[in-house]
């Protein structure tokens, strides 16, 4: 057997590979360094962490145990008292790295095109073909941001030119709605991880992006209920208590849905666990100064933006 001792401790890789080598959500890891400190990944100047070859091999071992029956409080004692005699556990045999991706035939707004052909002449079953295609080739990112988001604008445009009835828009948006919610509602949600409430302001009816942001923060391991469009503050202060929330997070596109918030963090704050506001979209992306009225976080400009603080706050 080989020991752990002999992997390398240089620091190269992204919280991402650790999960995708080790089978365990980022947030899990993350919440895993900061209850019991056995791992010590480095950090750059960005707050971003790096871990080793060892790193890998430490939480591979640690979740093998957690297989045996132990508990991750029972796994790490162990780990910690074989490290205080001076040893290194065996490392576990190496495993196949996960199934790639097919090569795409095509870039991104190949499929963009594709798919707003299919949805403005409602070829149901054309775009059906096209979001198979795309989900064996591309990372969400890639179809949220690069063949969603362009599909979705152009057709946006098209409607305000008068080359497509509103009635063709709606149905564009809610097939591209419907494939978010199936994605939603595919990944697990883990009852342990931070809680949060997503989805759009009072009198704010774009809700794609959010629900987009929903799906990404899920497939990170968080706890995320999308609650759609037009949320009046102060019911959703009331869910937030309900829901134990550790944050909500509303997307703004207008001044008139930016208004209510202005003292929704006070009211959040009355609440026992005193989950945080996040606010992001279109209307703070171009009034720089309406983000210092909200007494709350500004999420950033776009959506990885949005995922990357998330994680700075809760974790």
């Amino acid at each position: 057997m080989v020991s752990i001792a002999e992997f390398s401790k240089e620091p190269k890789y992204t919280i991402k590979v650790v999960s995708e080598r080790s089978g365990v959500r980022s947030v899990t890891l993350r919440a895993w360094e900061r209850r019991y400190d056995f791992l010590d990944p480095d950090r750059l100047d960005n707050n971003y962490r790096l871990y080793s070859e060892r790193d890998i091999e430490v939480v591979r071992w640690i979740t093998n145990r957690l297989d045996d029956g132990l508990s991750i409080s029972n796994a790490v004692r162990e780990y910690k008292d074989l490290r205080k005699n001076g040893i290194w556990p065996d490392a576990l045999p190496s495993v196949l790295p996960p199934e790639a991706k097919k090569e795409p035939t095509h870039p991104p707004d190949y499929y963009s095109e594709k798919l707003f052909t299919a949805l403005t002449t409602r070829n149901e079953s054309g775009a059906k073909e096209i979001i198979d295609s795309i989900q064996s080739m591309f990372d969400l990112r890639v179809i949220f941001f690069e063949i969603f988001t362009p599909c979705l604008y152009e057709i946006g445009e098209a409607w305000y030119r008068g080359e497509i009835r509103i009635a063709t828009e709606h149905y564009a948006s809610n097939f591209i709605k419907g494939i978010l919610l199936n994605l939603l509602q595919a990944f697990p949600i883990y009852s342990e991880a931070p809680t949060l409430l997503v989805g759009c302001g009072p009198e704010e009816f774009h809700e794609l992006a959010s629900l987009m942001l929903s799906v990404l923060l899920r497939r990170e391991g968080y706890s995320v209920e999308f609650l759609g469009q037009d949320l009046p503050v102060e019911d959703l202060v009331f869910y937030a208590e309900d829901a134990n929330a550790d944050m909500v997070v509303l997307s703004i596109s207008s001044e008139l849905s930016a208004r209510p918030l202005h003292k929704m963090q006070a009211m959040l704050d009355k609440l026992p666990k005193q989950p945080k506001l996040g606010f992001g979209g279109r209307y703070f992306n171009e009034n720089k100064s309406a983000r210092k009225k909200i007494e709350g976080i500004f999420l950033g400009n776009n959506l990885d933006q949005a995922i990357q603080n998330v994680h700075d706050l809760l974790d």
